[in-house]
């Protein structure tokens, strides 16, 4: 592996107008080609597998033409005080607003209040439903114009008026100056940690072409593969932090090169071929912890982790071949790394730099740092046993968007479980008496803890299908309505042993509580196979046992920490209103296993960064403790910087108005925040002082089984010995001269 990646780093210097070409002209292809393409929209959600799926899928069957994928919108209308929605004022502006509705041209129905009974018990509330022939975010712009611009004209009138549902749906908007003020910090970090301007510009040109390239491509195939604006959102996030760091690691491996004392082409082969092993297995880690979402089963879920690893290795090909070519053509701009210069008599110049001391600290006092980090964790992972896990909908929104607004209008007047109602789908088809059927299941219901409504069963032209609609009496995302989901499907395995039909429940809240079902289960089998494929990589890295080991179990005290601190924030608002959490609940379903693959993915990057220079010093002949303060020594100070670089990109994202995206934004800053500074910095060198010897240990069988993929570039020595430290090609040498 060195000895090909030294190769490649060579080449790319010395053909460094054609590597650059390739990739500029990559990125201008893909820009044409995503300017030209169809904006991401939302990506359809399914579950397949699922009870509240199957019966969804049952409806569009035997209920065609009901344009249930298309948008929805509720114009909620509110009387002032003292007055109500039946006055004939109030009544004339509703029904005229209803009539306006029923011109937009991809409107299918409107429904009037007054006829479809949806005036609350006081007569404060009234609301109009509208369904769309297309889903939210195909709907044309003059559509939602025309939505805002009738709610406008109604509010006239004296009524507040507020529009909820879909059809107002917009893409993620990411936070623009929260990633502007990211990579502000990324580039001061940058310049203070290489040194200077032209050093710092290399890892964010090239992490800016790498993302650049990731997202037009996402943006391409958007329609193709139903991928959705978040899908694109979090590969930006997540292809600019590792892209940074992997550029960083190759500059700085270079500079230190450059001050053993080599010749610019042959520091970029040194460079390429060492710390771009650690940067090809790194992004292996982040790619499987990333494709592996796909053992979820949930095609939302795998698509935004395939598109995400694809970024990732957009951003290590382009670490390993743009970052060469630009240090070509930087040339002397880059400076040898100022603590790594040697004097006359072969002495290191200055003292100890702050990462060895505090090595040296560690190696000293290995069990209380090891007991004081494993403690501290644990104490901030404590919130992460009370995770409640759902889906956002309108009442997570912020209370200054008209959709949070109509929602709690509705809370108001119709009760708090009537903006999550439940469909109750009875299939009668294998039914003697499907009418019967009906009857039985909704007398059932009625008879369950909070039911508050409960409509007569609609049965399809067909009459074996029937559908009933449920309101609870607690919100959607309670737990009270996740035990009457449960209630419902138990009486319905009782309908089906007497009568022989299927009794579903579906809608928007049965989907949510499936889906969080279905995270949760995956979970276990999700860490099982990444973890696992990790862990035998790593062991070829590391060629040990317990390196790997440590570097999991290190992890899982990671993240379970940083779960810990989500929960903490966005469930029980601790430093909600600094963050901008404006309404607490559930922790988003997807946001556990999510941020367990990105987090796993980034923590052996770190992994590999600072354990392989430890690996390398020991294979050298130092001794483990030794071999522990060398590897701080070299990689401590970038190891930090990469992660202040990932924290800053990823807490730029907290900014955004997706509640979704700010989750995860604070979640994964916080994580790499945990795993750089506490686990990496702090438990590895205290678990490696106390193991010393043992830490490096493999069965000899199993290291003859195991490929060599030589991280620690001891194949480089072989060229050296061969003489083969530089080519004799003249036209290269000339070309060398005058870079």
């Amino acid at each position: 592996m060195a000895t090909f990646l030294y190769r490649l780093g060579r080449f790319a210097f010395r053909r460094r107008h054609f590597v650059a070409l390739f990739w500029v002209a990559l990125l201008t292809l893909a820009g044409v080609a995503a300017a030209g393409a169809p904006a991401a929209g939302s990506t359809s959600f399914s579950i397949p597998g699922t009870e509240a799926q199957k019966a969804f899928d049952l409806l569009d069957q035997r209920f065609p033409g009901s344009s249930s994928g298309g948008a929805t919108a509720r114009v909620v209308f509110k009387a002032p005080g003292g007055e109500k929605m039946t006055d004939a004022a109030h009544k004339a502006t509703v029904e005229k607003t209803v009539k306006e509705l029923a011109d937009g041209s991809e409107v299918v129905s409107v429904a009037d209040p007054y006829t479809a009974h949806a005036v609350s018990k006081d007569g404060t509330v009234a609301y109009a439903s509208v369904r769309y022939e297309k889903p939210g975010m195909e709907l044309e712009d003059a559509s939602r114009t025309a939505l805002k611009d009738t709610a406008r004209q109604a509010r006239g009138g004296g009524l507040t008026v507020e529009i909820g549902g879909d059809a107002l749906q917009a893409g993620a908007e990411p936070g623009a100056i929260g990633e502007v003020v990211g990579l502000a910090i990324a580039a001061v970090v940058l310049v203070i940690t290489l040194g200077s301007l032209v050093a710092a510009g290399l890892p964010l040109l090239t992490a800016i072409i790498g993302v650049g390239i990731g997202v037009s491509g996402i943006t391409v195939l958007a329609e193709a593969l139903d991928l959705g604006d978040t899908t694109s959102t979090l590969a930006l996030m997540i292809g600019l932090a590792v892209g940074i760091d992997y550029a960083l690691f190759l500059v700085s491996r270079y500079r230190a090169e450059l001050a053993e004392g080599r010749s610019r082409d042959e520091a970029v082969g040194r460079a390429t071929g060492t710390a771009g092993s650690a940067v090809v297995f790194a992004g292996l880690t982040v790619v499987i912890a990333l494709a592996g979402l796909s053992v979820v089963g949930v095609p939302m879920l795998t698509k935004m982790g395939l598109a995400a690893a694809a970024t990732v290795l957009v951003a290590v090909l382009i670490a390993l071949t743009m970052i060469p070519a630009l240090l070509g053509y930087a040339g002397r701009r880059i400076k040898p790394a100022g603590r790594k210069r040697r004097k006359a008599d072969g002495a290191r110049s200055g003292g100890p730099g702050m990462g060895e001391r505090w090595a040296s600290f560690v190696v000293r006092r290995p069990a209380a740092v090891l007991l004081l980090g494993v403690v501290g964790l644990g104490t901030v992972a404590v919130p992460a046993a009370q995770l409640e896990l759902g889906l956002p909908d309108d009442g997570s929104q912020p209370t200054s968007t008209t959709q949070r607004r109509a929602y709690d209008l509705l809370s108001e007047g119709f009760g708090p479980g009537f903006n999550g109602p439940l469909m109750i789908v009875v299939d009668a088809k294998a039914s003697d008496d499907p009418k019967a059927a009906g009857t039985l299941v909704g007398d059932d219901i009625k008879g369950l803890k909070d039911v508050t409504t409960l409509t007569p069963a609609l049965f399809n032209k067909a009459g074996d299908t029937a559908m009933i609609t449920v309101v609870p009496g607690s919100e959607p995302s309670s737990t009270q309505t996740e035990d009457l989901v449960h209630a419902i499907r138990d009486k319905g395995a009782d309908v089906t042993a007497d009568t022989g039909a299927k009794v579903l429940v579906t809608g928007t809240t049965a989907m949510n509580i499936d889906f969080s079902q279905k995270l949760g289960d995956a979970l276990v089998p999700y860490l099982g196979l990444v973890v696992g494929l990790a862990f035998l990589l790593l062991i070829a890295v590391f060629r040990s046992i317990l390196v790997p080991l440590k570097a999991a179990l290190g992890f899982l005290l990671s993240v379970l920490a940083a779960l810990g601190a989500v929960v903490a924030v966005f469930q029980w608002g601790w430093l909600g209103g600094l963050l901008g959490v404006e309404q607490t609940g559930p922790i988003m379903s997807m946001m556990p296993i999510f941020m367990v693959g990105v987090v796993f993915g980034l923590a052996m990057d770190y992994e590999v960064f600072l354990v392989t220079r430890m690996r390398e010093a020991y294979v050298h002949g130092e001794t483990p403790g030794q071999a522990v303060v060398t590897g701080f020594r070299h990689s401590a100070r970038v190891v930090a910087a990469a992660a202040v670089i990932m924290m800053a990109v990823f807490g730029g994202f907290i900014t955004s108005s997706e509640s979704m995206i700010k989750m995860i934004g604070f979640g994964l800053a916080i994580a790499v925040f945990f795993d750089a500074f506490v686990v990496r910095m702090a438990i590895v060198p205290a678990v490696l002082a106390l193991l010393g010897r043992r830490a490096w240990w493999l069965p000899k069988r199993l290291d003859r089984a195991l490929p060599d993929v030589d991280v620690e570039g001891e194949g480089l020595k072989a060229l050296d010995s061969a003489g083969h430290a530089r080519d004799s090609d003249p036209d290269e040498d000339r070309e060398l001269a005058t870079a």
